[in-house]
């Protein structure tokens, strides 16, 4: 049952990708900008993971050594799973760069990345671009892998 529900909101996720693929096309044909360098990409929600920290447990109440200082003694290592954000964000490319466009003539792109594509960066990658609400310019080498 589980595994079920599992498939079925992974063919949700993939029916929103879909549409989202379409909205790009879209929304780069309203884009006014051609960008020299620079693929633009719009950001999909935060992909969260779950992460162990470890945190040191204390023994017992402080105490004041013979120079005044209060010390504590942390004898065990106490560790706990939290859900945080990745360090790595997914995102739709709307824009390609102009020496992009015309990948299938160039013999330098290995990898053709369209509008549309969702890729995968890392959170702090790029530049943030404030003409386009919520939107980042990454370079290609900025870009670690493409979802297909």
């Amino acid at each position: 049952m589980i595994i079920l529900q599992d498939l079925k909101s992974d063919k949700m996720e993939d029916e929103k990708l879909i549409d989202q693929s379409v909205l790009a096309e879209d929304v780069a044909s309203q884009i006014k900008y051609q960008f020299l360098d620079f693929f633009l990409v719009k950001p999909l929600d935060p992909v969260k993971v779950k992460k162990e920290f470890s945190k040191p447990v204390p023994t017992g109440t402080p105490a004041k050594d013979e120079n005044g200082i209060e010390a504590q003694d942390f004898d065990s290592v106490e560790t706990e799973v939290k859900e945080v954000d990745s360090d790595y964000r997914r995102g739709v490319v709307l824009k390609r760069p102009l020496y992009y466009v015309d990948s299938e003539k160039n013999d330098n792109v290995y990898t053709n990345i369209n509008v549309g594509d969702v890729v995968i960066f890392r959170d702090t990658a790029g530049l943030r671009f404030d003409l386009l609400k919520d939107s980042r310019l990454l370079r290609q080498y900025d870009i670690l892998g493409i979802e297909k």
